[in-house]
């Protein structure tokens, strides 16, 4: 049995990573000393929860076959895999994919850090591409990469400010 994901399943993970995401920039928010590394924290995290909003606004419009199951799975398994892969390739706000943020992090570092992560869920949408059958499905994962691509334009942005004043 090949597996495949129906679209509604993937923006769950989606807006399941920009949870996961947002509630470890906010850890490390809480640990960060000084007040501009909590500042930056604050916007990683405000950014990430807009993500989930954008993601769950995008996928309450999917259309009934967009939500359809791809294939007969009455033990859930697809849904088991693509957590799987979400959990091992969801890096934003963490250093790898077992090391959360400490908030002691240079802003330069926290800045290549994030666009690291995003990098990598760019990467992981790609991937997942493959496992999506339907025409409307890939349209609507590709929404989701180009979402990906606004925010790591406005981390990089960040990260040459930050370059150009240190």
């Amino acid at each position: 049995m090949s597996i495949t994901f129906n679209t509604d399943e993937i923006f769950e993970i989606a807006e399941e990573m920009e949870r996961q995401a947002m509630r470890l920039y906010k850890d490390a928010q809480s640990k960060a000393s000084d007040e501009k590394t909590k500042e930056l924290l604050g916007e990683f995290s405000h950014m990430e929860e807009n993500h989930m909003k954008i993601f769950h606004e995008m996928r309450s419009h999917l259309s009934q076959q967009d939500k359809e199951e791809t294939v007969y799975d009455p033990d859930n398994q697809a849904v088991l895999y693509l957590q799987a892969m979400a959990d091992s390739h969801g890096m934003e706000g963490k250093k790898g994919p077992d090391k959360p943020l400490t908030g002691k992090e240079s802003i330069r570092e926290l800045l290549e850090i994030a666009c690291g992560a995003e990098k990598n869920s760019i990467v992981f949408y790609h991937s997942i591409m493959e496992y999506v059958k339907s025409p409307s499905g890939k349209k609507k994962v590709n929404e989701i990469i180009h979402e990906e691509f606004r925010h790591l334009n406005t981390l990089q942005d960040y990260l040459q400010a930050e370059k150009r004043s240190g």
